[in-house]
């Protein structure tokens, strides 16, 4: 006999008992679960491929308790495929259905999530694509404030659409550490180099999302750590405490921040750099163009101080800027104005 979705039979003293379950119910457990062996995993000193393990939990969680918001909106998320002007779902080879993957899922007219939230999904999914194929040591530290965006956003969808009973925040503590948050970091610590295809995926996937969903703390959670020097005796001695942006003390941080950040290089991204070109009369300076200079000067390099990597994203100094103009006025044929013949670089 077979079992109507959500029913299975059970043999109890030679008779049969129809027993019914959720199958939302299911999902949310399987994606809460999923999601706290993501964190688990990474926050486990002993644990080597970490960004790996966390990405496919996090994918397995999202997509699971979107199915669960889809069946409780009563939408169909059958995988369909072309029939003819019919109706027909996608099988296995055992004859299941198909279910919308998380990117289909994220691509649906009925998705709730945000942009910013979406984007760091995306993100995800593409890096969990290219990493398939490499061997990514230095991701854990380059992208912790993505990976940290994701769990935050996972936290406030599945209590927002579901309620705050499926929340997984005390299940989570703070976990402690060898490498303290507040010193100089050790040369030692310094991320390693990426394969250049999963750094070009980064770049070229940063360079096309908004900078309003870039700078969302939903796309990537960015923190300024300052050690709390004064205590009053009898409270608890929290590891991080979290302020308002607005309070007293978030805006004497933030004061102080500013402050500080003239005296920093100034720093552009790459689409700045392009932009920059093309405004002083480069036309054709485009984003391929940058890509190949830096390249062949091997611009990246630390020896010529270019630029810098942060929360990986990579920012190029003034000096950088100058030597792409020097590039651009020293070949007017290739990268100024097109020619009344339009030709093209």
């Amino acid at each position: 006999m077979h079992c109507c979705p959500g029913e299975c039979e059970l043999k109890q003293g030679g008779r049969s008992v129809r027993r019914i379950y959720s199958i939302q119910r299911e999902l949310l457990t399987t994606s809460k679960e999923a999601a706290l062996n993501a964190v688990q995993t990474f926050n486990n000193p002993m644990a080597t491929f970490k960004s790996e393990t966390f990405i496919t939990q996090m994918v397995i969680a999202w997509r699971c308790m979107l199915h669960a918001y889809f069946r409780k909106l009563a939408i169909d998320y059958r995988k369909e495929e072309p029939a003819g002007g019919r109706r027909r779902f996608k099988r296995t080879s055992t004859g299941a259905y198909w279910r919308l993957s998380l990117r289909e899922c994220l691509q649906h007219d009925s998705c709730p999530l945000d942009k910013p939230t979406k984007a760091n999904l995306f993100f995800l999914l593409g890096l969990r694509d290219e990493i398939e194929h490499h061997v990514c040591i230095g991701l854990d530290e380059r992208l912790s404030a993505r990976y940290l965006a994701c769990c935050l956003n996972f936290q406030a969808a599945i209590t927002d659409l579901f309620g705050k009973k499926h929340s997984l925040e005390k299940l989570a503590a703070v976990t402690l550490q060898f490498s303290s948050v507040l010193l100089e970091p050790s040369s030692d610590l310094t991320p390693a180099p990426l394969p250049a295809a999963v750094t070009k995926y980064i770049e070229e996937f940063d360079e096309a999302l908004p900078d309003e969903d870039f700078n969302s703390p939903r796309f990537a959670f960015r923190l300024i750590f300052t050690q709390k020097l004064v205590n009053h005796k009898g409270q608890a001695d929290k590891v991080i405490e979290f302020v308002a942006p607005d309070s007293v003390i978030g805006e004497a941080i933030n004061k102080q921040y500013y402050v500080l950040k003239p005296v920093e290089k100034p720093k552009w991204r790459a689409s700045e750099v392009v932009a920059m070109m093309k405004d002083e009369g480069h036309a054709r300076f485009s984003m391929y163009q940058h890509t190949r200079l830096w390249k062949a000067k091997d611009a990246k390099s630390p020896k010529f101080n270019y630029g810098v990597e942060l929360g990986g994203q990579w920012f190029w100094y003034e000096n950088w800027v100058q030597a792409a103009r020097e590039e651009c006025e020293a070949h007017p044929e290739l990268y100024g104005p097109p020619t009344e013949m339009g030709l093209t670089a």
